[in-house]
């Protein structure tokens, strides 16, 4: 039966391939636009003594496809000019006869009557002061006028509208917008008027790399998304154009990122060089530089096989485990799978059964080594097309389990591995046998291990020790980096195979191995990172690990044969 079971497996994702053509499409990468942030653009013209528009002019000489314009504040207008603002009893010392108010905010700045506060007007020196009762320097009143020139220098325009209350209603949407990014942690219109701001926005929306924004959902299923990358300004500068340039450099290449959000450096010759290094970047790698255009994605029916293949998988571990825990275990993971995964059920299923099938087949030499990472490309595929979809792509909506797998395939792999008797005769083997200090031990590493690849999962993982940072970034230099957990997982797969051990021993290093498999179906999990990046990540991790391992095993059997000498 179970060789029954690997041949529906193979031909079943055989045929389930089909549905990656969609998928494939959609990873592909450009064409991509740097986008120079306007506000810190605008404080560089005030700091040279120059115009806004003659630097932008300069800007786009040197490739910068982009200008990020953010809505203007009433004390925006203030600084370049178009007005004041004052409070009400400094204006009242200056002119007691006025009608001034004490504790109300005077302004002259064209366009603040459109804001939905109580209004008191007084006429002073020949001008209109519009009295609010709160402080109104902070609310946004609509776009700089510069928008429009930028606009026909050929730019790609970014609007980055404020949805901080009181704020003008239906607000200004100018022409020529490329994209819309939202000030802050809300969408435009959120919570209550998401529907109005469907219906004016005349652009995608931009999704900024880690800020999840409330309501911005909505939009883009209306109008399409874009993917962005940006630093924090503090950040970038630190890092120095070099380094920064990589960062974005890689966010293109092995994240899809379509706009690449920046602000200039302390000075022009490190902004130069730093411009330089991403378009030479790209241009290495093939992604053309350009405006950005929506991606949409459909599932194609083929998924119906991944689907056929991810229950032959299941059914698979089913039958290598001891017969009276085979239907309490698979009935587990079903509930587990449908019950916390949702619309991410099979991926889930998928991440937590098949890193052990390879291990638990068995076989000579490297043999289950080499079964068990062609497994893990599989679960990869079915991963890619099981819960692909235009949301997951984008980054909108995540894998639901990561922690699962890369806690159940070393307990699954272990429990396979109990005795095939029953009830009776196991838990009486379990109760009788005599806890060695070298199994303890090993127990004690192994739930080690899982402990700190659970807590190291994710980008922003506590205690990463400086050396694997530096580690990380020359790996990344010279190829798609693959996961530590990868390389630690298939060296222990490799030497446990290889390496003269206990039954035992060579058991529970296998478990420990099975997170190799399970972070490479993690980084397939990873959906909006290109299916084929996380295919290379694979193998290279496959690749060094084996290495390692080889390097592993030479070193003990030395060690060995000089201790028994």
């Amino acid at each position: 039966m179970r060789r029954v079971l690997e041949v529906a497996l193979l031909l079943l994702v055989v045929l389930s391939l089909p549905g990656l053509r969609e998928r494939v499409a959609f990873d592909r990468r450009g064409p991509v636009t740097l986008v120079i942030d306007g506000r810190a653009l605008r404080q560089e013209a005030r700091e040279e003594g120059t115009d806004l528009l003659k630097l932008l002019a300069g800007y786009r000489a040197l490739g910068v496809g982009g200008v990020a314009f953010y809505e203007e504040h009433v004390e925006d207008r203030v600084a370049r000019g178009a007005g004041v603002l004052l409070e009400g009893g400094w204006l009242r010392t200056l002119a007691p006869a006025a009608g001034f108010q004490p504790g109300w905010y005077y302004t002259t700045v064209p366009g603040a009557t459109v804001l939905p506060l109580p209004q008191h007007r007084v006429v002073w020196q020949d001008r209109t002061w519009v009295g609010f009762p709160t402080d109104v320097s902070k609310l946004p009143l609509g776009p700089p006028p510069e928008l429009p020139a930028a606009y026909r220098m050929g730019y790609f325009i970014v609007y980055r509208p404020d949805n901080r209350w009181p704020r003008p209603w239906p607000p200004a949407v100018p022409a020529g917008v490329g994209a819309y990014v939202f000030v802050g942690d809300q969408a435009l219109g959120w919570p209550d008027r998401l529907a109005e701001t469907a219906k004016r926005l005349n652009a995608p929306v931009a999704l900024i790399e880690g800020t999840p924004q409330k309501g911005i959902l909505p939009l883009a299923r209306a109008h399409g998304a874009l993917r962005l990358f940006s630093l924090r300004a503090e950040y970038q500068r630190k890092l120095g154009p070099d380094r920064a340039a990589e960062k974005y450099l890689l966010a293109a290449r092995e994240r899809g990122h379509q706009l690449l959000y920046f602000r200039p450096f302390k000075t022009p010759e490190e902004t130069r060089r730093f411009i330089w290094r991403i378009e030479a970047g790209l241009k290495a790698s093939g992604i053309p530089l350009g405006p950005p255009a929506p991606k949409t994605y459909r599932p194609r029916w083929p998924r119906v096989f991944a689907w056929g293949a991810a229950l032959a998988g299941f059914l698979l571990y089913l039958f290598a485990l001891p017969p009276v825990l085979a239907i309490p275990t698979g009935l587990f993971l079903l509930l587990l799978a449908f019950g916390y995964g949702g619309d991410q059920a099979g991926p889930l299923l998928v991440g937590m059964v098949f890193p052990t099938l390879g291990f638990l087949r068995g076989g000579r030499g490297l043999l289950p080594w080499l079964f068990a990472l062609l497994f893990a490309l599989a679960g990869g595929v079915l991963i890619a097309e099981l819960g692909s979809s235009w949301a997951s792509l984008l980054g909108l909506t995540a894998f639901r389990g990561v922690a699962f797998l890369l806690v159940f395939p070393p307990l699954l792999y272990l429990l396979a591995r109990l005795p095939r008797t029953g009830w009776t005769e196991t838990l009486r083997a379990l109760y009788d046998h005599r806890l060695r200090l070298g199994e303890a031990a090993l127990a004690g590493l192994l739930l080690l291990a899982l402990a700190v690849a659970l807590i190291r999962r994710g980008n922003d993982a506590p205690f990463v020790p400086g050396v694997e940072l530096l580690l990380r970034e020359k790996l990344q230099a010279v190829m798609i980096r693959p996961r530590f957990k990868e390389l630690f997982g298939h060296t222990l797969g490799v030497f446990a195979l290889l390496a003269p051990l206990p039954t035992w021993l060579q058991n529970a290093l296998l478990a420990g191995a099975t997170l190799a498999e399970a972070s490479m179906l993690d980084s397939f999990a990873h959906y909006h990172t290109p299916f084929w990046i996380s295919l290379v990540r694979g193998f290279n991790g496959a690749f060094i690990g084996f290495i390692l391992g080889l390097i592993a095993t030479w070193l003990y059997r030395g060690v060995r044969r000089w201790w028994w000498a």
